[in-house]
């Protein structure tokens, strides 16, 4: 078997695995509209700290940009008792979103 082919049946095989049809695959992403928030926040956070250097600033404004106008048009969806209320001084989860004990 030549080297081209054996390159050729690996990169299938990784394509099998991650195929729909291989029950072994993952059935859908575990990712939900809170994980986007969080990113969100997390994303405010590092830039807050100068995480990012000035070449990219752009991607990361742009990126940002459009995780706020997805989050945007997801929020009137939720029916209304299922969103989150806003973490309450000193609680735990908005420290280990963003590292920051919120007091």
């Amino acid at each position: 078997m030549t080297e081209e082919a054996k390159t050729k049946t690996a990169e299938q095989q990784a394509v099998d695995k991650n195929h729909p049809a291989n029950p072994a695959a993952p059935a859908t992403p575990d990712l939900t509209v809170s994980d986007l928030q969080a990113l969100k926040t997390i994303i405010d956070v590092a830039q807050s700290r100068g995480a990012f250097k000035a070449a990219e600033m752009a991607v990361v404004g742009n990126t940002y940009n459009r995780l706020m106008q997805f989050l945007d048009a997801v929020k009137p969806a939720q029916p209304e008792g299922t969103q989150t209320p806003a973490p309450a001084k000193g609680d735990a989860t908005a420290e280990a979103v963003t590292g920051v004990p919120s007091n």
